[in-house]
C-alpha cells in the first residue's frame, strides 16, 4: 500500500501531469468566457438576423403536459429541444475556433522565436573568431611539414 501511495505520489508529480492541470484550469475558465461570448454577444445578433429567435427556448412538443386534476400532480409536456442543441453547437464551433486561432497564434510567435534564436546563433558563430588551435595539434602540424620536406 506504502509503495503504491508512492508510486501515485510520483505519477501526480510529473510535470506532464501538472501542466495538464493547470491546462484543464484555464481552460474552464476559457470556456466560460467564451461561452459568455456566445451566449451574450453571438446569439442576440444571430437571433436579430433570424427576426428575433431565442434559440434556447426553440422546441418541439412530442406530448402536451397533463393538468393537474384534484390534487393530483401534473404531467410536464415532453419536449425536443434541439434549440437547445443549436446553442449547443454554435458554443462547441466558436469555442474550437478560437482554441485554433490561440494555437495558430502561439505556433507563429514560437515559429518566429525560433527563426530569430537561429539567425542569432548563426550571427554570433560568423562574428566570432576561431579558437586557437590546440598546441599539440600546432607542434604535429610543423613535425608534418618537415618531414615533408
Amino acid at each position: 500500500m506504502k509503495n503504491l501511495l508512492k508510486e501515485f505520489k510520483d505519477f501526480a508529480m510529473k510535470g506532464n501531469v501538472m501542466d495538464m492541470a493547470v491546462g484543464i484550469i484555464i481552460g474552464g475558465a476559457f470556456g466560460k468566457i467564451v461561452t459568455s461570448v456566445v451566449n451574450d454577444v453571438i446569439m442576440p445578433l444571430i437571433g436579430l438576423i433570424v427576426g428575433g429567435v431565442n434559440f434556447t427556448d426553440l422546441a418541439i412538443t412530442l406530448k402536451e403536459a397533463v393538468p393537474a386534476a384534484e390534487g393530483v400532480a401534473a404531467k410536464p409536456a415532453v419536449l425536443l429541444k434541439y434549440g437547445n442543441f443549436l446553442q449547443t453547437t454554435f458554443d462547441f464551433i466558436v469555442v474550437a475556433f478560437s482554441i485554433f486561432i490561440f494555437i495558430k497564434l502561439i505556433n507563429t510567435a514560437k515559429e518566429k522565436l525560433e527563426k530569430a534564436t537561429k539567425a542569432a546563433e548563426e550571427a554570433a558563430a560568423a562574428a566570432a573568431p576561431a579558437p586557437a588551435p590546440d598546441p599539440q595539434i600546432v607542434l604535429l602540424t610543423e613535425i608534418r611539414d618537415l618531414l615533408k620536406k
